[in-house]
């Protein structure tokens, strides 16, 4: 289950449904066993200088080794700026789970995932 974090200056056009979308479909194009994103945006209303701050965060798992890695890196970065209408500092982490971490889904009965 990866995560996706965006956090951007807010004078950015871009929309971020449509690039979270894209950035799912490229990490399980990569990796099928990836699954859904968990994805989230924080524009930031004071800042210095255009800019966008990309963290994606991946299970460890034996086949994302380093070569992995800079693969989807590159693709990542490559579909972000496709939806980037302006200049701007651009910046991707990707990033692994410690052993000691914990995911998994919390169902309430009677009630749904909610999913965009």
């Amino acid at each position: 289950m990866p995560h996706v974090e965006i956090k951007y200056s807010n004078n950015l056009k871009i929309d971020m449904l449509d690039l979270f979308d894209s950035i799912e479909k490229v990490i399980n194009e990569k990796d099928t066993s990836a699954g859904e994103c968990k994805s989230r945006a924080y524009p930031c209303l004071e800042y210095k200088y255009s800019h966008i701050l990309v963290n994606i965060s991946l299970l460890t798992k034996a086949h994302r080794d380093k070569v992995f890695t800079q693969d989807l890196s590159k693709k990542i970065e490559k579909i972000i700026k496709e939806h980037l209408k302006q200049s701007l500092y651009f910046s991707l982490n990707i990033e692994y789970s410690s052993s000691y971490y914990t995911t998994n889904t919390h169902i309430v009965k009677g009630d749904k995932l909610e999913i965009l």
